[in-house]
């Protein structure tokens, strides 16, 4: 799958009444209660907090069980969830999940955060095979963070970062970061993020591999075990070329 150049357009946060019947009714199935944690630095300026707090709102008012928490950078939250950018967004549903949207989940994004609203919900990962699934358990037994660059216009990025998220929910030890590259230009200079999604794998603190782009579920969770110091063959997986 495909990766964009990244640009500075940004979109914009609109909805209209047909949209909030639609999200009630994408939303109708949840199961159990989602708390959508919300964090904001109260020390920086935050340009986009407002839109991120009509993003929430809106789903607070598309389902009577979803939740939102609003918390700051000195909250004892923040601190035990190891929030280090802000603003950020935690999906907590039948357990708590490691499922992090740092910047405004807003263009392209806005679908993955519906799409984690209802499988944190369900408290299983849609979309993912047994076997990949049954991998990540047993394999993954280091901190593992998946950084996930995004822009709002990239039309490739969700399913990156809906492939983290559902690593995440897997197993514990997995973090799955969206990081939206305009918001943190610096990071994303940083990381040299000249198109998105770019992906990057860190293990107890370190970047052990990165790549670009979309990648199917087979590569993404081979570059995992990679990292993680485990030859994909030996557990099971049949290792496919991507690009």
């Amino acid at each position: 799958m495909g990766a964009e150049r990244v640009s500075q357009t940004t979109m914009p946060v609109e909805y209209d009444a047909e949209l909030v019947n639609e999200l009630r009714q994408a939303l109708s199935g949840l199961i159990i209660p989602v708390k959508l944690l919300f964090f904001r630095n109260t020390r920086e300026e935050c340009e986009h907090c407002d839109d991120i707090r009509e993003i929430l709102s809106l789903l607070e008012k598309a389902s009577d069980k979803i939740k939102v928490v609003e918390l700051t950078e000195n909250s004892e939250e923040a601190t035990r969830l190891e929030i280090s950018l802000f603003p950020a967004i935690v999906v907590h549903g039948v357990e708590e999940y490691n499922i992090r949207f740092f910047g405004m989940p807003a263009g392209y994004e806005f679908g993955a955060l519906v799409e984690d609203v209802i499988d944190a919900s369900r408290g299983e990962p849609r979309n993912l095979s047994p076997q990949l699934a049954n991998a990540i358990r047993k394999y993954v037994t280091r901190k593992t963070r998946i950084k996930v660059f995004v822009t709002p216009t990239c039309p490739y990025c969700p399913a990156a970062v809906r492939a983290a998220h559902r690593y995440a929910m897997v197993n514990r030890m997995i973090y799955g970061d969206m990081i939206e590259a305009l918001e943190f230009a610096g990071l994303a200079d940083e990381y040299r993020v000249y198109a998105v999604p770019k992906v990057v794998i860190e293990v107890d603190g370190e970047d052990k591999s990165e790549f670009e782009g979309a990648a199917p579920d087979s590569y993404f969770v081979a570059e995992i075990l990679k990292a993680n110091g485990i030859d994909p063959e030996v557990a099971g997986l049949k290792v496919m070329r991507y690009r």
